[in-house]
């Protein structure tokens, strides 16, 4: 359609640029609507431009950089919609183009580095260990042998590209930084540093050494429901600012962020903003994971067995709700501390979760199953069983899981291959062969397993789960 208002751009809302001192992997909505938006409303935000680098395709990029960064933040309550302009990304840049990539890395004004680049980028096995073996791993160490050689071939994964980057600074003597995780793992920071080390041994050790000596790794636990956006917001953005925006992201008001770690060469004074900086961030990381990442990942399998598509729509169906509120019981018993405020926790996510003005859609929550549920599932099943309790309210997740897979036949998962041949079994085999997938441990464990198979099926019809109410059960089994 041919439209006379403009485009947006500096140019035309007369923005400055402030200087590139943070540089992000993993350009995407998530990272727009939170980490942006926090440097943005800091009192220094000013002084703290962003280099945003794509992940596997440029198209953000490309369509950002039309803009000069700009975008608009549509913040969506159950009510009504605000716009925001955010001007904290000033370049946005292909993924693929690591040569920028380790210029701006090798800056001594870069200070942080800041990862949305998903659970299954950092390339854990099934037992939470950095998985050197991996195909995309040895692809990439080969790559970076190469690279390292004055060759043309650079990494393909956000991994290889940093641990390029991290190199480049090295050689550049631009001194420490810190690497933040906003990546929805338990120890995000921690998984970083054994990720980005596991791949630098494997190339370089006195890279890996430097590494070791001059970057922290910041552990956070980020927080801030952002929907895919949709024709129908880029036409809303027009009529109500104005101006043509091929990049708008839309949010919800709420908006959380803790942080936990070293800033050796400082950072935004993103607390003006509301975020929170902690000595020991493991109770807010769990309470976030569990409560909300896990009831994510429990709506989007059992809400799509049910028919429905957003998360609205599951949490209406009864089944769904009692299902999602049986998990919440389970996890909130190995949640402690006052400061966390469970209670107003649930409460506000059932508000959040039933805004239906954000279409948060089911089958984006329910992409790489076997890395989200290892982290939303099974800590809170096994701190079950070890009370001794059976720990159904998580072992239905994963029920749900499975029979989603029964009739999803090509998921998004970075075990896509072997969830295809453990899906051509039946009954508990092919129950036990899909935990492998997620945990050995899980598959290892008949009761498990035959707690798990007798589960399945449990939203395939109008039930009561009454009867799945935690039980003691015999022994403690993990």
């Amino acid at each position: 359609m041919v439209t006379n208002t403009p485009q947006l751009s500096r140019a035309l809302r007369h923005t400055t640029t402030a200087p590139v001192r943070i540089v992000h992997l993993g350009l995407g909505a998530f990272h727009r609507s939170h980490q942006a938006w926090y440097t943005q409303h800091s009192r220094d935000g000013a002084e703290w431009g962003i280099a945003a680098f794509t992940g596997r395709r440029p198209d953000a990029a490309d369509a950002l950089a039309e803009q000069d960064g700009l975008y608009t933040l549509i913040e969506r309550s159950g009510q009504e919609d605000s716009f925001e302009m955010i001007g904290s990304i000033v370049e946005a840049v292909d993924g693929a183009d690591v040569g920028r990539l380790c210029e701006l890395v090798s800056a001594k004004e870069t200070a942080v580095i800041t990862l949305t680049i998903t659970e299954a980028a950092y390339g854990l096995a099934s037992d939470g260990r950095f998985d050197a073996g991996s195909p995309a791993v040895a692809d990439d160490l080969a790559r970076l042998r190469d690279a390292g050689a004055g060759g043309t071939e650079a990494p393909t994964t956000p991994l290889g590209r940093l641990v390029l980057a991290l190199g480049a600074r090295r050689d550049a003597g631009a001194g420490p930084l810190a690497v933040v995780s906003c990546d929805n793992l338990p120890g995000n920071g921690e998984v970083a540093r054994h990720a980005v080390l596991g791949m630098a041994e494997a190339w370089d050790a006195g890279v890996a050494a430097w590494i070791g000596q001059n970057v922290s790794f910041v552990s956070t636990s980020v927080d801030r429901i952002t929907p895919r956006t949709t024709p129908a917001d880029l036409a809303k953005v027009e009529e109500s600012c104005g101006y043509r925006d091929n990049s708008p992201v839309v949010a919800e008001p709420f908006r959380n962020w803790v942080l936990s770690g070293d800033f050796p060469a400082g950072r935004p004074r993103w607390e003006d903003a509301g975020a929170v900086v902690v000595d020991d961030i493991e109770p807010y990381e769990n309470r976030k994971l569990w409560l909300l990442n896990g009831a994510h990942s429990l709506l989007a399998y059992a809400g799509q067995l049910r028919g429905h598509t957003t998360v609205s729509e599951a949490l209406n169906d009864r089944l769904c709700q009692e299902a999602m509120e049986l998990f919440w019981d389970e996890a909130a018993a190995h949640l402690s501390g006052e400061d966390l405020h469970v209670p107003e926790y649930r409460e506000a996510l059932r508000e959040r979760f039933g805004n239906s003005r954000i279409a948060h859609h089911l089958s984006q929550i329910a992409a790489d199953g076997t890395t989200k549920l290892r982290m939303r599932a099974l800590p809170v099943l096994a701190a079950e069983r070890a009370q001794g309790r059976s720990g159904a309210g998580s072992a239905l997740m994963l029920a749900a899981w499975i029979d989603y897979l029964a009739r999803e036949h090509e998921p998004q998962d970075p075990q896509a291959s072997a969830l295809h041949v453990a899906n051509r079994l039946d009954g508990q085999e092919r129950v036990a062969a899909l935990l492998s997938l997620v945990s050995p441990q899980l598959s290892d464990n008949p009761q498990v397993v035959s707690l798990v198979a007798g589960l399945c099926g449990a939203f395939a019809a109008e039930a009561t789960l009454t009867s799945h109410r935690p039980q003691k059960i015999s022994g403690r089994n993990s």
